[in-house]
């Protein structure tokens, strides 16, 4: 008779990845911070370029500005999980609605204690195009659009059967373009580098996975049931 096969502990897979990330960014502040040469060669390449670009075609600055604004803004991202946790806490999903917003304020707390720590300076340009406040790194725009998309996800896959299908497929792929796409805008507007950008999103995406995993953890530990599973 075959041994039964142990299973893996709830939630490792998104521990596992978390700590990757978690570490990819480490070194990545380590190497930005020092400065690698090869870094800051590709930091400041990447800013040149698309500072330049953004001198010489001012409607799709402008066009950024608007995204970075209004669109992506980190209070816009907030606003959305703050709705949905609204909505968990009407229906009596109080725990888990509680982990979601509890999530976002320690990323919030992680994300300003750590721009007053490395206290990297912005861009410096004779033409800016747009301003920020605070040490660059990391970019909190990056890192919060990370962090919600990541908990959003993290909150229809534990309601819904989308797991693998084109459904689910299509909300990760559109998370990624979000927080591609809010990294973009950020150093196409000359506020901050290419590096600050990355971090903020490999910590953004570290601390959603972690707190996934915790979540299931504790809900595996206390014997929590997982909410019933949504037919379409």
């Amino acid at each position: 008779m075959a041994a039964p096969t142990p299973q893996k502990p709830p939630g490792r897979r998104q521990a596992v990845t978390a700590a990757a990330l978690g570490a990819a960014a480490v070194l990545l502040i380590a190497a930005a911070l020092v400065p690698w040469p090869p870094l800051a060669a590709l930091d400041r390449s990447v800013a040149t370029g698309l500072h330049t670009a953004a001198l010489d075609q001012p409607g799709i600055t402008h066009a950024n500005r608007i995204l970075t604004d209004w669109v992506w803004d980190p209070w816009t991202f907030r606003l959305l999980l703050a709705v949905v946790v609204v909505r968990l806490l009407w229906r009596g999903e109080r725990p888990v609605a509680w982990w979601a917003a509890g999530t976002a304020l320690v990323g919030s707390a992680v994300q300003q204690g750590l721009k007053a720590a490395l206290d990297r300076e912005r861009p410096k340009w004779r033409q800016p195009v747009d301003s920020a406040e605070y040490a660059a790194m990391p970019s909190g725009h990056a890192m919060t659009a990370a962090l919600v998309c990541v908990v959003l996800l993290w909150l229809w896959r534990e309601r819904a059967a989308v797991a693998g299908d084109v459904w689910w497929r299509s909300a990760v792929a559109a998370a990624c373009v979000f927080v591609a796409g809010v990294a973009f805008t950020r150093v196409w507007l000359g506020v901050h580098w290419l590096t600050d950008t990355v971090v903020g999103a490999l910590l953004g995406t570290a601390l959603g996975l972690a707190s996934a995993a915790a979540w299931a953890a504790l809900r595996a530990g206390e014997g929590l049931s997982a909410p019933p599973v949504r037919d379409r």
